[in-house]
């Protein structure tokens, strides 16, 4: 059977030279950086270098990079290590409506567990936020804003530098999760988003899974939410993963300054996709512009998410219904719900593209997509 793999906001295949990478790491070069003995002092002097890297592509201080698991812990770290520090100061937070379940979930647990105020922010029928109404919610006890750069589950890439400026210009710290950002849109440095603390994750873009990176801005020193030792400059207890960072910092390298997600090669591709809408009541889901060039959404009337992407399955075909952390959820999409489309917020599917797609994967779809809804529908 055919396999066409079109979930790749879900998680990438390991780049071959980024694998090549690892393998020191994962053989002869075995030493713990903490340790002071020559094999450790080897480790440690590699991982001085990769932080070095990384600043040189972000274009920031190596201090302000700090190594961690992945996307959510980097979340994690930034919001309740941001909030925790600076609650002295006012306890009020704000995030979007459309955030990933690793953000909305902290702020839920910071408000629940924790006394935090949280307001949640609208967004359009396109999935993205007002600027004006970030301006309008921060309050004189703000102390925290955090809006992803671009959403997993539609592709809508939202305005995170004019939020970013917002919130300079009244002194509140702005987080965004580029998870999904990186690698797909153009990187200049880390300054593009105006954001205090950037979160970033490895398997989004051909680096392992497993490994992950937050940017923060100096001064700033958020508290720890792991104990235990002085790692990451006090920052993030715990041995560093450094088969996991060679291979993070490689692929930084490779394919974030240079996009390993071609727009112009992946836009003709998505177009086709487009033409599933001609199917009667396939919808698009996110919007035509400001979206990834590799992410293409629809609800499909008359069947539910798990039940097609099932079907196609079957077919070969890998898709996806938004957030792979969410997968065999029943819910309905949050995303869609914060978008007004309650009543086909149960019925996404999305398509996300990667290098390896091809125009075949893209006739394969379009001949199978209506044949597998025609089945669900008459069964």
């Amino acid at each position: 059977m055919r396999t066409v793999y079109l979930d790749y906001n879900a998680t990438t295949p390991l780049d071959t030279q980024v694998r090549e990478a690892m393998l020191p790491f994962l053989g002869d070069f075995f030493g713990n950086p903490s340790s002071i003995h020559h094999v450790g002092r080897k480790a440690r002097a590699f991982l001085d270098d990769c932080r070095d890297r990384v600043s040189r592509v972000w274009k920031c201080k190596p201090s302000e990079v700090v190594f961690t698991s992945g996307g959510t812990e980097s979340n994690s770290l930034a919001i309740c290590g941001s909030a925790r520090l600076l609650k002295a100061k006012g306890r009020h937070l704000i995030t979007s409506a459309v955030e990933h379940h690793a953000v909305l979930h902290t702020f839920e647990y910071l408000v629940n567990k924790e006394g935090f105020e949280l307001t949640t922010l609208p967004v359009d029928a396109d999935g993205l936020v007002d600027p004006q109404d970030l301006d309008d919610a921060i309050r004189d006890d703000t102390i925290l804003v955090s809006v992803m750069a671009a959403n997993n589950e539609t592709g809508a890439i939202q305005p995170v530098a004019e939020l970013g400026s917002i919130c300079q210009e009244q002194e509140v710290l702005f987080h965004t999760d580029a998870v999904q950002w990186f690698g797909k849109e153009p990187f200049n440095s880390i300054d593009q988003f105006n954001a205090n603390l950037v979160s970033i994750c490895g398997h989004k873009f051909h680096a392992p899974k497993g490994v992950g990176a937050l940017y923060i801005k100096s001064p700033l020193l958020p508290d720890p939410i792991f104990f235990g030792g002085g790692h990451e400059n006090e920052r993030r207890a715990g041995t560093e993963n450094m088969a996991g960072i060679a291979g993070l910092v490689d692929a930084i390298e490779r394919f974030t300054t240079t996009p390993v997600f071609e727009r112009p090669t992946l836009q003709p591709l998505i177009e086709g996709l487009a033409m599933l809408t001609d199917i009667d009541e396939v919808n698009l889901a996110g919007p035509l512009a400001k979206r990834l060039a590799n992410t293409i959404s629809f609800t499909v009337a008359g069947t539910d998410s798990m039940t097609l992407l099932a079907a196609l399955d079957l077919e070969g075909i890998c898709a996806s219904s938004g957030s792979a952390c969410s997968a065999g959820s029943l819910n309905p999409s949050h995303v869609l719900s914060a978008m007004g489309r309650n009543d086909d917020a149960n019925s996404l599917v999305r398509f996300s593209l990667g290098r390896e797609s091809s125009i075949e994967d893209i006739d394969h779809v379009l001949a199978q997509f209506p044949k597998v809804l025609g089945r669900i529908r008459s069964s």
